[in-house]
């Protein structure tokens, strides 16, 4: 049984959003960064070639190649997207960059030479479609006035008026203006000005003329909700360069408009430099600007940000030159998560429980809604223990968990695998000395004991903590994370002390606790044994008892100081340093923003006149530190880079298809339509399994169920461990972060076991006249067949239900695409598109009775908690 959850923690954890690579220590090989199906569909990938070429024409007109490109550019995903996904766009043969700046997103990426400009269009590159669902640059977003209008003082400086590609029109002394009256662009009334404006055209028609900071669409204000996405990347010295771009829908921006009506395109411009004209006299001195070849050489830096040549420059991608190098990626973006209210009137059945199936759920719900063979599913995300509740005492038809949770007694529970997913400790982390991201990470389980149990001092003022002041401020400074991860830089920052991690109970804090459990170096650092470096535990979480589903802020170190405002402002340091959150996705957020939740920022308020203390900034591009446990589902969609823990000393391992395969083919089912069992101890002796590898159940009560709800439940477990086990981005198919369960392979026991539920959840056998072994509850006893009876026919009266994917082989080394690139819950402010697979307004107004009834079911089961637990449920 795992052990029962707190009250408290039900109380918190009821938050309703409806909704392996092994590389061994002494190795250098790159480590795959995110969990994710093993190759694209080749109708879902973008690939094309192009020539580019630089030319100048000289005094007698004749046109001399400067420099030639075969650039061949690629992308991993191009259909169904969601908001804030990241897909991998990378590129060969481009001219190599030069100055390389410390941030390339938005107006600072400008000061590089030659880089490759990313950046999401409204439309399509097809002269067959009318001129408004057309791709040109007054369709393309950027986040500055700088980023597509210039406004220069000579002429000589224009550049792009002696573009060789542009039109006689495009070279005037003010161009795109057309419209704009002078006094709401003042440069328009300066003569000797050469202006040129590209203006952004939203969905709507409104035009905005990016004359200024004022005449810019609203999400790109100053300090709006979204960092830029749009990129000026760098190309190394082999002509090579890869980013995840992240897409952004018309719920993050309105005014782009993308949506799954609207066609929208990623745009890919290698600049290689403005083509120049004729010069008008032989010693034409106007001509030179655009002839310039650059400052920086190849693999430079430009960290300071020192001025280059505006020809070979990225401020510039919509001049002639190289808007027409430009490779159009048409992208498609999913159906929306309110679609199933929009289109289906009847009331859903709602499932409650696990976030780790978020990912999964959004794609599954409009293949239920949209076919009237089947019901109206809606997964509504809570704790475990809260929807395994809700299922218990009937209010809910089915809980969403990942391992067997405690029941109170009376109805038999069956547990049917229905996906394979888990966590991660995703991070970014960049290179010193403008080098970029970091590509691999490593990690091992003493290094995590050290975050959580809050052992780095953070910064001066913890050097005054109790028995732990000669401890490193944060894990960049620690000799133990220098060594599995040399060359990185050493300037500490208060992130690096801290894993942003759940405040509430959940199966994924259990599992990787059970991780730290195992491991000989973790326990024995927490039971107050040093580690070779000295650095000692932090006093207050000695002994913790592991594992566990919550983990507690346990410190009570309030630091003495000058400053004023921590005297006006006294609180837990390390507890600011923490600032745990209450869903994955909001820690997934963070990492993708940069953005620590870290709340020891000092401000003065001047309508009080007092400080406070609040959320620190996002980290600066360059030097970025930030690490957070994630789900892989999230991992996926978002495109975040993953570390590599370690099993065996000296092995690290990643989540792919085949490390999870190996914990799958480790798990032992104790009893039938129980949880599938892992033991942390058989993964450090396996050495090549994934220790966060996890499998999400849909629990129901074995008796008790009308005959239409144990239908649905059925129905959902059948159709979601078949088709919805194929992977893909549509609707019904299985999205990245998750192994395919299949009828053969080391997933086919579960496969196996979720057909038995079901059988035994349609069958809804009644409770037998006398008593039997397995009527406590357990779902080991009565109540169904074996999958071959008791209405276990899973390929008809189903809405269409196909047969499972083929298996994956667990010695088969993967080939999962990388993702190299680039409360407190204080992460509520930014104003994202939610996760949910679906909200109906039923659903809202019946939420506030399913907490009560989810607390008074808790009330009843839950009183104490019991720790330690036997080997971790692989979950």
């Amino acid at each position: 049984m795992s052990s029962p959850r707190s009250w408290s923690g039900l109380a918190a954890a009821l938050v309703v959003v409806a909704i392996g690579l092994v590389v061994p220590g002494s190795g250098t090989a790159a480590v795959p960064q995110a969990f994710a199906p093993k190759a694209a569909a080749a109708s879902d990938a973008f690939g094309a070639t192009k020539n580019l070429t630089r030319v100048f024409v000289d005094a007698e007109g004749t046109e001399k190649p400067v420099a030639a490109y075969d650039v061949t550019v690629k992308a991993d995903q191009t259909k169904n997207l969601r908001g804030r996904q990241r897909i991998r766009i990378s590129w060969s043969g481009a001219q190599p960059s030069g100055g390389r700046a410390a941030n390339p997103y938005g107006e600072k990426g400008l000061a590089q030479e030659y880089p490759v400009v990313v950046m999401q269009c409204r439309g399509r590159d097809d002269a067959s479609l009318p001129a408004a669902q057309q791709l040109r640059p007054e369709t393309c977003w950027t986040a500055s006035v700088a980023q597509r209008s210039q406004v220069l003082r000579s002429e000589g400086e224009a550049t792009w008026r002696r573009d060789l590609h542009a039109a006689d029109a495009d070279k005037a002394a003010v161009t795109g203006a057309e419209g704009i009256a002078p006094d709401a662009c003042p440069a328009l009334d300066v003569p000797s000005y050469s202006t040129a404006l590209t203006p952004f055209v939203t969905r709507a028609g409104e035009s905005f003329p990016a004359c200024n900071s004022t005449s810019m669409p609203p999400e790109a204000a100053v300090d709006a909700a979204f960092p830029p996405a749009e990129i000026a990347a760098f190309t190394d010295e082999n002509g090579n360069g890869a980013v995840n771009y992240e897409l952004r829908s018309d719920v993050e921006n309105e005014s782009l408009g993308c949506n799954d009506k609207v066609a929208c395109s990623v745009v890919v411009i290698p600049i290689v430099g403005l083509s120049c004209q004729k010069p008008a006299v032989p010693a034409d001195l106007d001509d030179k600007a655009c002839r310039k070849l650059g400052r920086f050489a190849p693999g430079s830096s430009n960290a300071i940000g020192d001025g280059i040549d505006l020809a070979v420059g990225p401020a510039l991608w919509w001049a002639e030159s190289n808007w027409r190098n430009r490779f159009t990626i048409p992208v498609t973006f999913g159906l929306p998560p309110d679609t199933c209210d929009v289109l289906d009137s009847r009331a859903p059945t709602g499932f409650y429980g696990s976030e780790l199936l978020a990912q999964a759920g959004l794609q599954w719900s409009p293949a239920y809604c949209l076919n009237e063979q089947r019901f109206k599913f809606q997964l509504n995300q809570t704790s475990d223990i809260a929807g395994f509740n809700l299922m218990q005492n009937g209010t809910g038809p089915a809980a969403v968990v990942s391992s067997q949770q405690d029941s109170a007694g009376g109805d038999p529970v069956g547990y049917a695998p229905t996906a394979v997913t888990g966590f991660a400790i995703g991070y970014e982390v960049d290179r010193p000395d403008n080098a970029g991201e970091l590509a691999g990470l490593r990690l091992n389980a003493r290094l995590l004991a050290k975050l959580l149990s809050q052992s780095y001092l953070g910064s001066d003022l913890g050097r005054e903590h109790p028995g732990i002041g000669d401890n490193p401020l944060a894990m960049m400074n620690d000799p133990e994370f220098q060594k599995l991860n040399p060359g990185l830089s050493e300037i500490t920052q208060e992130a690096g002390a801290t894993l942003l991690s759940l405040s509430n109970d959940s199966d994924v804090i259990e599992q990787l606790t059970s991780y730290l459990a195992q491991d000989a170096d973790a326990a024995a650092f927490l039971s107050g044994t040093a580690d070779p470096w000295g650095m000692e535990v932090n006093p207050a979480y000695k002994g913790i008892e592991l594992p566990r589903p919550e983990w507690p802020l346990l410190d009570t170190f309030i630091p003495e100081t000058e400053n004023t405002c921590r005297q006006q402002n006294p609180s837990v340091y390390f507890s600011q340093l923490a600032a745990p959150v209450t869903t994955l996705r909001k820690i997934s957020e963070s990492l993708l923003d940069a953005w620590p939740n870290v709340q020891t920022k000092c401000e003065f308020d001047p309508s009080t006149q007092l400080f406070k203390i609040g959320r620190v900034d996002r980290q600066s591009y360059g030097a970025r530190f930030v690490l957070g446990v994630v789900s892989l589902g999230d991992a996926a969609r978002y495109g975040l880079k993953t570390a590599a823990l370690q099993t065996k000393k000296g092995t690290y391992v990643a989540p792919t298809d085949a490390s999870m395969s190996r914990a799958i083919a480790l798990s032992v089912q104790e009893k039938p339509r129980l949880p599938f069992e892992l033991d942390q101890a058989d993964v450090a002796r396996d050495g090549r399994a994934y220790p966060g590898t996890m499998v999400v159940y849909t629990a129901a009560r074995l008796r008790g169920l009308d005959k239409e709800t144990a239908t649905k439940v059925a129905q959902f477990i059948r159709i979601s461990t078949t088709e919805g086990q194929r992977r893909g981005s549509g609707n019904g198919q299985l999205p990245a972060g998750y192994l395919p369960i299949a009828k053969d392979g080391a997933t086919a026991k579960l496969f196996r076991s979720a057909q038995q539920v079901a059988a035994a959840i349609e069958a809804q056998t009644p409770a037998p006249t006398q008593p039997t072994d397995g009527a406590d509850g357990d779902g080991g006893g009565d109540g169904g067949g074996d999958g071959g009876t008791g209405g276990a026919d899973f390929g008809t009266g189903t809405g269409g239900v196909l047969d499972p994917p083929a298996a994956v082989d667990p010695g088969t080394a993967p080939t999962a695409v990388p993702t190299t690139v680039p409360v407190v819950d204080s992460l509520d402010p930014v104003a994202t598109a939610s996760t949910q697979v679906t909200e109906s307004g039923t659903a809202g107004r019946l939420l506030p009775l399913l907490l009560i009834a989810a607390l008074i079911g808790g009330a009843v089961q839950v009183t104490t908690r019991f720790l330690p637990r036997g080997p971790r449920r692989l979950s």
